[in-house]
């Protein structure tokens, strides 16, 4: 049976001078060292024999991508299913959850953090993102294929694969910026998943999405 790998790549730094949970919002554009980290991503994938490069709709996201694709003379193409979680929260400033907790009008949207009650559901993530990684390995059967996504949904992929929860801690997930969790499929089954960090020399003062400093 073929081999075939798919690896998901988040985006890179965000310029996001006001601390917004930006989430689905358009507009939000790659930092200037974010440039520089989906160049070091581009690099790090220059000798893999990548057939499609595959994005979220979120411009991050295509500006992560246009780097690995040019790599590879490809075009970037977009997949709805690859956009951020939805979250109640987007559009407000980050840094401000305990007081958020505090007041009794946002109860309701923290009622189930298994769930989230506060966005959209980890499976209903979970199920559209695993639809769009088994359509392009699929079409780059006995390749490779990078899709260029966001933090969350690509965390929930790995605990699925690894056959852990969804729940979790946000804290500890592993899944930095311009990072690469690699899953290897033999045939259509999933054979293991591999993690790397090519642009962790930049991550210095860089901010994540949370609004926390990387390092």
């Amino acid at each position: 049976m073929t081999t075939t790998t798919v690896h998901l790549v988040r985006h890179g730094e965000v310029h996001n001078p006001d601390r917004i949970l930006y989430g689905r919002m358009p507009g939000y554009r790659l930092s200037e060292r974010g440039a520089q980290m989906a160049e070091r991503v581009a690099g790090h994938l220059a000798d893999s024999d990548v057939a499609v490069v595959r994005s979220s709709p979120l411009l991050r996201a295509q500006q992560t991508a246009a780097p690995i694709a040019a790599a590879h003379d490809l075009e970037v193409t977009s997949d709805q299913r690859l956009i951020e979680s939805g979250n109640h929260f987007e559009g407000h400033r980050m840094g401000h959850g305990q007081a958020r907790l505090r007041d009794p009008r946002n109860w309701r949207w923290f009622v189930n953090p298994a769930r989230p009650s506060w966005g959209e559901p980890f499976r209903e993530q979970l199920q559209r993102v695993i639809a769009a990684v088994h359509d392009v390995r699929a079409e780059a059967e006995g390749h490779e294929a990078v899709l260029v996504l966001h933090q969350l949904p690509i965390w929930l992929i790995r605990r699925s694969a690894e056959g852990k929860p969804l729940f979790h801690d946000p804290r500890r997930r592993q899944c930095a910026l311009c990072s690469v969790t690699s899953l290897r499929f033999v045939g259509p089954h999933l054979a293991g998943v591999d993690y790397a960090e090519p642009a962790a020399e930049l991550y210095a003062g860089a901010v994540d999405a949370t609004g926390g400093r990387l390092t």
